[in-house]
């Protein structure tokens, strides 16, 4: 469910258009404030036909036009807000792959995109990556991810689910079975479990994680966590749950973001928030106060400052 919140009546994309051109042009730099008031509350649909009308207008794209004009966080959030879905998701996938100091928690993006999605989604970021970096997903996998995480996240990136609700209890059973005995001998990259976890389709896996708590009175998860602290149990962890409860992954995802000793992890907060705006925040919203007895609302405005704040207040439906 959204959480961002739409006016009742939006003006025609050519009125915007013209709003935001003029908070583009101003000589003391661009009016972020109205940048913000009116891009932060239009859906897919009314920003794709904003930038078509745009270059209608104006001969130039605003997604470059923002580019050029924005600065710091508020330029990443605004570009990858304004780009559709799968070219978003591309640029994720491609930057998480090109930080100088890579640390798992950032191929979380990959995860997400591989697990928390459609398939036909997958699908379109695997075409968008190709079309705009001129190499595919596997290969820059293969390129710039330790060895020990690239058989799952080339499999995860490279496999098409049958979406039907399809479940067979008889394989849930055998399979629970199978991903128990890989987490017993801390197997995590074996071939069973990395078969499973890439090819079998969402409601057969949540099926066979339901079998496994149901069994082993524990759920996976928990189970994995407590085997291995390493890259590859923290990776198969966010699998997990972003195949069982995805609003529980990115929950997770916002608190990690905000409890570092030193400063907020703008990267995964602004991710989390851009991606799932339109279709998981309220449950998101949800499941963070359940975890930490604590409005996302309150550790944004908390967090964050400025323009950068407002927007992504905005995002999640809160009171700028």
């Amino acid at each position: 469910m959204a959480s961002m919140k739409l006016p009742d009546s939006a003006p025609s994309p050519t009125q915007d258009c013209e709003r935001l051109s003029r908070a583009l042009q101003g000589r003391g730099g661009a009016d972020e404030n109205l940048i913000v008031w009116i891009l932060g509350h239009r859906n897919a649909f009314q920003r794709k036909e904003i930038k078509e009308t745009y270059q209608q207008l104006y001969k130039e794209s605003i997604i470059d036009r923002l580019h050029s004009k924005l600065s710091g966080v508020l330029k990443k959030a605004m570009v990858l807000w304004m780009n559709e879905a799968p070219e978003r998701d591309a640029m994720l996938a491609h930057e998480a792959f090109k930080r100088r100091w890579k640390r798992v928690s950032q191929l979380q993006a990959l995860v997400e995109i591989a697990c928390a999605s459609s398939p036909q989604h997958l699908m379109a970021v695997r075409r968008a990556y190709c079309a705009l970096y001129e190499c595919s997903l596997e290969e820059d996998i293969i390129s710039n991810v330790s060895t020990s995480l690239q058989k799952l996240l080339v499999s995860l990136v490279s496999s098409y689910r049958h979406d039907q609700g399809l479940v067979d209890l008889n394989i849930a059973k055998s399979e629970a079975a199978k991903l128990h005995e890989a987490i017993e001998k801390k197997q995590f990259d074996s071939d069973d479990v990395v078969w499973i976890l890439a090819t079998r389709n969402l409601f057969q896996l949540k099926a066979t994680f339901g079998c496994y708590k149901q069994r082993y009175k524990v759920a996976i998860d928990q189970a994995i966590n407590s085997s291995g602290n390493g890259d590859l149990s923290f990776m198969l962890r966010a699998v997990i749950l972003c195949i069982d409860s995805p609003e529980k992954h990115f929950a997770e995802v916002i608190r990690a973001s905000t409890v570092g000793q030193w400063s907020t992890d703008m990267d995964s907060l602004t991710r989390t928030i851009v991606t799932r705006a339109e279709i998981d925040m309220m449950k998101i919203k949800g499941e963070y106060f359940k975890m930490s007895n604590t409005n996302l609302d309150d550790v944004v405005t908390r967090e964050v400052s400025g323009v950068y704040r407002d927007f992504l207040m905005a995002l999640i439906g809160g009171k700028i």
